[in-house]
């Protein structure tokens, strides 16, 4: 392709595997050529790249500038893990564009996950040591790579907790939890989002955007927490309308779950847990009735209720061999078990209660497929998300953020919201 006029914004060193050919945006073709020089400096300048214009006013060659940054803004914090049990709040070299997929977010709201409790715990031993933590968040892009072409900088956006190139065969099949090159990554194999930046692979496929007056607090529950609990529990279950369901687990992902189950119009949902106060929340939130499993009744109780045949459905949202083993003693035949926790130790399978009960039992990671949809469900008022939040700190607080969010049934809660209002 022949070049045009040379827009070129500032000097910038580049690789030649960084430059990409796109459509010239609408706004920038023009009938007159300075009207489309002026278009294509601006757009150059709003990106942070050096730009050609073609000669017919079709295309913009792009090329990542990748200035360095001042001192200033080199520096950001993250949470960091040091090993099991240990954690920090550290000054940390900002993220920077690494391919031309990338993007780089500064994070405005995020929050803490039941799965960071368990890589605190050591469950997650493809977590090293280093890592910034966090998969969820809300954010502002600040810059983008060449091949970048959905987001510009300014642009106000949803962090997906997965990690999706968008071509590899299991994107291709919508197993995006099983991207060869992303998957669930943010927080585990590279540093996360509970810091002041984020650097975000594949950001055409891995973000959302969304209006800049939506609410945060809302929008950050689809992260992870709705698309898990929708997509492992409730379409994994396959409920359906007038099934009984039984939800192991009161806990942010188990409520999600409980949330979403009702798209279905299950004839009952009862939630089962050890903490009276999630419990309480699940009856506000439409459970029909509640278990406190505390004196290991809770099996014997779901069958009275249900005269001696168990549910259809049985979610599992904790993650430990006590709630597995309750799911299995409460099927009915053809009851489906939907495991959502993430296990850190072995589970018995109870074959010899089991073999010829006809049941079904699936295990999934969160594909988060079905965000867009509920992203309009949260937009729509449909979808409650916000309900799920009951704590707020300053990012900064993180690590008082986190000892309430170890011991969430003495101080109640269910999500802490992260607000960043500094530029760092």
């Amino acid at each position: 392709m022949k070049a045009g006029d040379v827009l070129v914004s500032r000097p910038t060193a580049v690789r030649e595997h960084e430059i990409s050919v796109i459509p010239n945006a609408p706004h920038a073709m023009s009938p007159t050529h300075d009207e489309a020089v002026s278009d294509g400096r601006s757009e150059a300048d709003a990106l942070g790249v050096d730009a050609w214009l073609t000669e017919d006013h079709t295309h913009v060659v792009k090329i990542a500038s990748h200035r360095p940054p001042d001192d200033h803004d080199a520096r950001t914090h993250g949470l960091v893990y040091h090993g099991p049990g240990r954690r920090a709040w550290e000054e940390r070299a900002r993220p920077v564009l690494q391919e031309p997929t990338d993007a780089i977010v500064r994070i405005t709201t995020s929050t803490i996950c039941g799965t960071d409790l368990h890589i605190l715990k050591g469950d997650v031993p493809s977590v090293k040591e280093g890592r910034t933590l966090g998969h969820e968040g809300i954010g502002v892009v600040t810059d983008v790579g060449a091949a970048v072409s959905t987001f510009v900088p300014g642009d106000r956006v949803l962090i997906s907790c997965i990690t999706s190139c968008g071509r590899c065969d299991f994107c291709r099949r919508q197993m995006y939890s099983h991207c060869r090159y992303g998957g669930w990554i943010l927080g585990n194999t590279i540093d996360g989002t509970q810091a002041g930046h984020v650097r975000i692979p594949y950001a055409d496929t891995s973000l959302y955007a969304v209006p800049p007056d939506a609410d945060a607090e809302a929008l950050v529950m689809l992260s992870d927490i709705l698309p898990t609990g929708f997509e492992c529990g409730v379409l994994n279950g396959r409920i359906q309308p007038g099934d009984t369901v039984a939800i192991v687990g009161a806990g942010p992902v188990g409520l999600a779950a409980l949330l979403t189950a009702q798209f279905y119009s299950p004839e009952s949902v009862v939630m089962i847990d050890l903490d009276d106060n999630r419990l309480e929340v699940a009856r506000q939130f439409g459970a029909t009735s509640v278990i406190n499993s505390t004196a290991g009744s809770a099996v014997q109780q779901v069958m009275d209720m249900t005269a001696g045949l168990g549910v259809d459905v049985a979610i599992e949202a904790v993650g430990v061999p006590a709630t597995f083993d309750i799911c299995q003693a409460i099927l009915a035949p053809g009851g489906r078990l939907a495991n959502v926790g993430v296990h850190g130790v072995p589970v018995s399978l109870h074959l010899d209660k089991l073999w010829d009960r006809n049941i079904s039992i699936t295990t999934r990671l969160v594909d988060t497929s079905t965000t867009p949809m509920l992203l309009k469900a949260v937009q729509s008022g449909r979808l409650q998300s916000r309900r799920l939040a009951t704590h707020h700190f300053a990012l900064d607080d993180i690590m008082q953020a986190y000892d309430t969010f170890e011991h969430a049934a003495r101080e109640g809660a269910l999500k802490v919201i992260l607000s960043n209002d500094a530029r760092g």
